[in-house]
């Protein structure tokens, strides 16, 4: 098996040994991955980081913005009420 188009989402940036790697490329060297080694990958695209996968050292850096909840909306931060009764 190897990996689709569709596993490897917009805002995800891999390099493979330092350079950034495209979906063809990546999906071709995913072709003689074990389905383990194949799970692992996909687990790892969910939460990025760096790892070493049959000798390639790859990193998965993942765009998120601090700012949003995972639904989406937008995150307002403390919300303060002036005034003394504002404390809880």
């Amino acid at each position: 098996m190897a990996l689709k188009k569709q596993s490897i989402r917009k805002g995800m940036y891999i390099t493979a040994n330092g350079d950034i790697i495209s979906k063809e490329e990546l999906i071709s060297i995913s072709e003689d991955w074990s389905e383990t080694q194949e799970n692992f990958f996909r687990k790892m695209l969910k939460q990025g980081g760096h790892f070493k996968l049959k000798g390639i050292k790859f990193e998965v850096e993942l765009e998120r913005d601090s700012r949003t909840r995972s639904d989406g909306t937008k995150d307002v931060g403390i919300i303060t009420i002036p005034g003394e009764d504002g404390k809880f």
